[in-house]
């Protein structure tokens, strides 16, 4: 079969993890008909197919699949000692970087991002587009995002999952509320209330699963795209709202509502990282992602506290 050039490993697997000639070209900084080229030489030497067309890109055959995850693996391990010598400094790395976060995420970890990255790496700048459940890990891997930070659990062999941190569930209501007054609320005062629920591409599903496991579905009096207009409507009605905890403690420094805990406990939930695998990255999505998991990760939300610590 011949000899095998390493540099057609690392375009086999980017043509695997994007599915599209145009993201791996982008990505190895290469013309589209050189990946057409190398493409042709690695269906050669394997004598397989690889990869056939479909109408939204490339569809690895069952030989490609038996081969991405030795190939994987041995780039991650070569690029891991060969990056031991590398003098990346995000200091002078100039460029921009497409994200996905929610509406939550860019009400509060956003605004810790790019405070960070204005020190850390000032000429660097953000695109941030809404985060889409069903197609956000489409765009990650055909290259529309370097990055995206969601709460639903999204596997996929073609993506890396990095937790950042976990947070519970509280409720937010307005400050001067006239009947939820004290720091804690029942079952039935939840029953007596009326609620204002979110049900978007965020996937942020879990207070409407809690409504529905109580019977408490047909107390929602509006249900809304987006988490971040609840303040708003909070402290101007008598609604109430489940939100997670962290949330609502940014809303509270800046509008007239106040957090009370709920009657049960709620399943912590999780937020991550997403991205291409470590080896499929440039090295300035190497830098990013490695920053965003030790920005956002950095952040304790009370769930994480003691019992004794918490509120």
């Amino acid at each position: 079969m011949g000899t095998f050039d390493l540099n057609l490993a690392r375009v086999f697997v980017l043509l695997y993890e994007t599915g599209s000639v145009t993201a791996t070209a982008e990505t190895l900084h290469v013309t589209q008909p050189t990946v057409s080229y190398s493409l042709g030489k690695l269906r050669r030497h394997f004598d397989d197919e690889l990869f056939r067309r479909n109408g939204r890109g490339l569809t690895p055959t069952a030989g490609a699949r038996r081969l991405y995850e030795p190939l994987q693996r041995a780039l991650a391990e070569i690029d891991g000692t060969v990056r031991q010598g590398d003098a990346f400094d995000p200091r002078t790395m100039s460029g921009r970087f497409t994200i996905a976060l929610s509406d939550l995420g860019e009400a509060t970890l956003l605004p810790r991002l790019l405070a960070a990255a204005r020190e850390r790496a000032p000429a660097v700048s953000f695109t941030v587009r809404p985060f889409d459940v069903e197609d956000a890990e489409s765009q990650l891997r055909r290259g529309d995002l370097d990055a995206f930070v969601a709460t639903p659990v999204i596997t996929s062999h073609l993506t890396v999952r990095i937790p950042l941190f976990r947070e519970r569930y509280v409720l937010m209501v307005a400050a001067d509320h006239p009947r939820v007054r004290g720091d804690a609320v029942t079952l039935p005062d939840l029953a007596a209330e009326h609620h204002a629920t979110v049900f978007g591409p965020s996937g942020h599903v879990a207070p409407r699963a809690v409504l529905a496991a109580h019977g408490l579905l047909e107390r929602v009096a509006v249900d809304a795209t987006r988490f971040s207009m609840l303040p708003y409507l909070l402290e101007q009605t008598d609604l109430i709202a489940i939100v997670p905890e962290y949330v609502g403690e940014v809303f509270t420094a800046s509008h007239r509502v106040r957090l009370v805990r709920l009657p049960f406990e709620t399943e912590p939930i999780e937020i991550a990282l997403y991205a291409r695998h470590e080896s499929s990255r440039s090295p300035a999505q190497r830098w990013l992602v490695q920053f965003m998991a030790q920005v956002l990760g950095e952040q304790v939300s009370p769930a994480q506290l003691p019992p004794t610590a918490a509120r």
